[in-house]
């Protein structure tokens, strides 16, 4: 493992994180809120799913750290974005941007590049979709990729220079760089992407880390690290995706630092 983050890291984050149980605000798309919000709740946060103009930059100001998840962007749910955003940038809190489906679609591409003008925390979404927030990409099929994540590190390294953000990817190995130093974690199951919201909920276990630490790489890899060694734990007894979904919340509220120190895999 490397030396800019150990298992112990991770674990004492994971500690921290449920000893705080940060309020964790998420705009976020419809298809995923209730399985985001029972995420949250099982690592040990707060949810508070408020995504409505003039409400959702006073609770941006109070809460621990914010999501902004672009997946079904409705007119206002793009006003309240960008008040949210701009909300958590100027008092300095964490924030997490999460351009689902950037590139190949317009009004969200158009609304994800105006939230960068409000330098995201972290930027979290698959291959293809950094590629395309980036410019060195027309994005990928829908939701889904169609690039490696091994190739969009270029695109995430220019993200990370121009707006001061973590950048992480998702992909079978996931990358994680602030534009300098590039982690990379080997854990997770393919029973996640078969689940709706297994790669949005990350985005909002991702802002709880970022929460409790002050180090956004180390909080970044360590959020996708518990996130994914979770899903192997639940797919040990799956039949499925179905019943992988329901084991997937339980672990996540189970795992622990001895879980954590014999599965991760972080280079």
């Amino acid at each position: 493992m490397t030396n800019r983050l150990s298992a112990a890291d991770v674990c004492a984050l994971l500690e921290k994180l449920r000893e705080s149980t940060p309020l964790v605000q998420c705009l976020t798309n419809t298809v995923v809120t209730n399985f985001t919000a029972n995420v949250l709740l099982a690592i040990g946060a707060t949810p508070a799913m408020t995504d409505i103009p003039t409400e959702a930059g006073l609770l941006a100001e109070i809460a621990s750290a914010t999501l902004v998840n672009v997946g079904t962007p409705h007119a206002e749910q793009r006003i309240a974005m960008i008040e949210a955003a701009q909300a958590a940038h100027h008092k300095g809190g964490p924030w997490v941007l999460d351009p689902v489906a950037v590139g190949a679609l317009p009004v969200r591409t158009a609304l994800a590049r105006e939230l960068l003008k409000y330098s995201p925390t972290v930027i979290r979404g698959n291959a293809s979709e950094i590629k395309a927030l980036a410019g060195f990409g027309a994005g990928g099929r829908g939701v889904d990729t169609v690039d490696s994540a091994e190739g969009a590190l270029d695109a995430a390294t220019h993200l990370a220079h121009t707006h001061g953000s973590t950048v992480a990817i998702s992909g079978a190995t996931d990358l994680v760089t602030d534009g300098t130093d590039v982690l990379r974690i080997s854990n997770g199951h393919r029973y996640l992407t078969l689940v709706t919201g297994g790669g949005c909920a990350l985005g909002a276990v991702t802002a709880a880390f970022l929460a409790v630490g002050e180090d956004q790489l180390a909080a970044t890899a360590s959020a996708t690290a518990v996130y994914t060694i979770a899903a192997e734990l639940a797919a040990v007894n799956a039949h499925g995706p179905g019943t992988f979904a329901i084991a997937f919340i339980d672990a996540l509220a189970a795992i622990d630092a001895a879980e954590i120190q014999s599965r991760v895999k972080i280079a």
